[in-house]
């Protein structure tokens, strides 16, 4: 039985995050229509998306011990709070006439700097916050996922029709906006909460205990060959999705497609059906085989929307691949996501999730970067052909590798490993980082 009260923090942090999914969208379709429309370079849309990608990996990969010691709470206000600021300058200072690229690139490496922290912060008081509203872990997953899912739908489609509407600029303000409310709402929601506040008696953040738990985050990552090897699958298939949301699909929106409204109608159909994914997984995706279900989901989100973006200019055809693209993405994050808490111990959550999600964004800087000197250099249709069919064999790595088989083993408990264990069987990297970033 839950705790008089005791659902009101899990359903701030929902809100929250769903509002600020919600800003992602817009910053997803905002950013690169901004970057082409003041450009108008595909190489220039890629380098803002490199500049964005790449701060998130270095925070992922140093922000798991400063947030345990600064607390979750604090960790997420903050991130939303300077992402609010810095996405509201670049429309200020477009409008003022002294916006230079360097300063977009430069605003957009801040956003990507201290929106990881945020994110992971949130992720790792889900098991906490489940048992407190006494609701089973395997539901506030797929909760969790499926509220991300509708807010990313909504605002797919919200950002499209702003863009189409009132420009990309105004976007920027919308999105800077939600940053804000999230904000607003954690720190609301989560007061008084003991697993969002500092760690108790931990030791001051020294560069020896500062290498320490790094070291501890890692060490959990790297001994156990299925969390290697989705963390290399995930790795892959991030980056290449990068160079879709950031790229590939803006210019053939502008091309082939009619503007950003029908950029804004794909994201949001990818992203209802993703919804009905994750929910229907909720509901009965336990009866089925974890391995099978996530392979199944990956093929079908993954080099499809390539393929078929190669070859029409029409939206029909890609609004049906994105519907069932969606679909097979909306089981892949409730599958990690159970996993990972069933695995990492709740204390290692910060360190492990932050290390998993530094890997699985390691190659995410390039993809947009590649992306947009491939069209300039082979033609949009050439790119698209050549990244699907990369995509493609990097989804059949669980078919390939015997590793992957650990994924259907029953996880133990975390409360029950030691960060002094052996690893667990199946370890996964961290939640939110391996859906395809459409």
């Amino acid at each position: 039985m839950s705790a008089p009260g005791g659902r009101a923090p899990l359903a701030s942090v929902l809100a929250a995050n769903a509002i600020s999914v919600t800003g992602n969208s817009l910053t997803l379709i905002g950013v690169p229509w901004f970057a082409l429309d003041t450009t108008g370079s595909p190489g220039k849309a890629g380098l803002v998306a490199f500049c964005a990608a790449a701060p998130v990996v270095v925070s992922a990969i140093a922000g798991g011990p400063v947030i345990d010691r600064i607390g979750r709470r604090r960790v997420s206000v903050v991130s939303d709070v300077v992402c609010a600021l810095a996405l509201a300058a670049i429309p200020l200072l477009h409008r003022a006439g002294v916006l230079e690229f360097w300063m977009l690139c430069a605003l957009m490496a801040v956003t990507g700097l201290f929106h990881a922290p945020g994110e992971t912060a949130r992720h790792v008081l889900v098991p906490d916050l489940a048992r407190r509203a006494g609701t089973p872990l395997p539901r506030a997953a797929s909760l969790y996922d499926a509220v991300s899912r509708g807010a990313r739908m909504a605002g797919a489609a919200l950002a499209g029709v702003l863009v189409a509407l009132v420009g990309a600029d105004t976007v920027l303000y919308v999105d800077a906006v939600t940053f804000g409310l999230s904000a607003l709402l954690v720190l609301a929601g989560l007061r008084r909460l003991h697993a969002a506040d500092p760690v108790r008696g931990a030791e001051p953040l020294s560069l020896a205990g500062y290498r320490a738990d790094l070291r501890e985050g890692y060490a959990f990552v790297f001994r156990t060959r299925l969390l290697l090897a989705t963390m290399v699958m995930v790795m892959i298939t991030n980056g290449l999705s990068q160079s879709w949301s950031a790229v590939l699909l803006p210019v053939h929106a502008r091309e082939e497609l009619g503007g950003p409204a029908a950029q804004g109608l794909l994201h949001a159909v990818f992203g209802g059906c993703a919804l009905a994914g994750a929910l229907l997984y909720g509901a009965v995706g336990h009866r089925f085989p974890r391995r099978a279900v996530f392979t199944a989901g990956f093929l079908l989100c993954g080099a499809p929307p390539y393929v078929v973006a190669a070859l029409t200019g029409t939206v029909a055809p890609l609004l049906v691949t994105m519907a069932a693209a969606g679909f097979g993405a909306g089981v892949l994050n409730p599958i990690l996501t159970t996993v990972f808490y069933e695995t990492v111990p709740e204390k290692l959550r910060s360190r492990v999730g932050g290390a998993s999600t530094a890997g699985v964004l390691l190659a995410t800087p390039i993809g947009g970067l590649a992306a947009g000197f491939l069209v300039e250099r082979a033609g949009l249709t050439a790119t698209l052909l050549t990244l699907g069919g990369v995509y493609f064999l990097a989804t059949l790595a669980p078919v390939v590798f015997p590793s992957w088989r650990g994924m259907d083993a029953a996880a133990p408990k975390a409360e029950q490993i030691s960060s002094s264990e052996p690893s667990p069987p199946a370890p996964v990297p961290a939640p939110g980082a391996t859906t395809p970033r459409r």
